[in-house]
């Protein structure tokens, strides 16, 4: 969308839930909150990424549901899905997690869910270049914690981070969660908070390391 409108908005909704919204098109990532104690997201006409199958919550209504690798193309979004090791599991188990790299525009996104943070070089080959990084941070043993989430975003060359998965007193985790300060202060950089983050553009997209920490809505 030209003339002054931003291309898309990213929104929080606790745990590894995110909305991205364009003017034609939806994408709701990991809407699965009923395990932590929220409603799960609404997915109406929808399309809906699951990083792991049991985030992808009662998605009958959703225009596409996808929760494994391969490409896709749908609505505003293009859509690229790379088998990835969850973090509860040993070199031993099969993949049973997707890290996603999401194009909307000439903006690129990469979204982790709770992965191990040792992506290989093929990973990391298909993830790509991106602009934007959302990335779970609140450690425990259940997903990332501050120090590897920090590393793994830097690895994969980007500036811009939204940390999701952190310490939430609204949220019931099966462990305690890292507070965001803690990797807000790993990753070092800015640190903007806001209720809904509005991307006009890949050029709009701050090009220091930076932390966008998204108000939980």
């Amino acid at each position: 969308e030209i003339g002054g409108k931003h291309v898309f908005d990213v929104e929080y909704k606790g745990g590894n839930a995110v909305v991205i919204t364009t003017k034609k098109s939806k994408l709701v990532v990991d809407p699965k909150l009923s395990g932590l104690g929220l409603k799960d997201v609404n997915t109406k006409d929808a399309v809906v990424i699951a990083t792991e199958e049991s985030l992808v919550a009662g998605t009958s209504d959703s225009s596409l549901v996808i929760d494994g690798p391969g490409e896709y193309e749908v609505g505003d979004f293009s859509i690229r899905g790379v088998a990835a090791r969850r973090h509860i599991d040993t070199e031993n188990d099969v993949n049973k997690a997707t890290v996603y790299r999401v194009e909307i525009g000439d903006v690129r996104i990469a979204v982790l869910g709770n992965i191990d943070y040792r992506l290989n070089d093929d990973q990391l080959e298909e993830i790509g270049l991106v602009d934007i990084v959302i990335v779970p941070v609140g450690g425990g043993g259940y997903t990332l914690d501050a120090t590897n989430a920090a590393a793994l975003v830097r690895k994969i060359d980007c500036k811009v981070a939204i940390p999701v998965h952190y310490a939430d007193k609204a949220l019931h985790y099966e462990v305690p969660q890292e507070e965001v300060g803690v990797f807000v202060k790993e990753f070092g950089g800015e640190h903007e908070v806001t209720p809904k983050y509005k991307v006009k553009s890949a050029a709009s997209v701050p090009t220091s390391t930076t932390v966008i920490e998204i108000t939980r809505s």
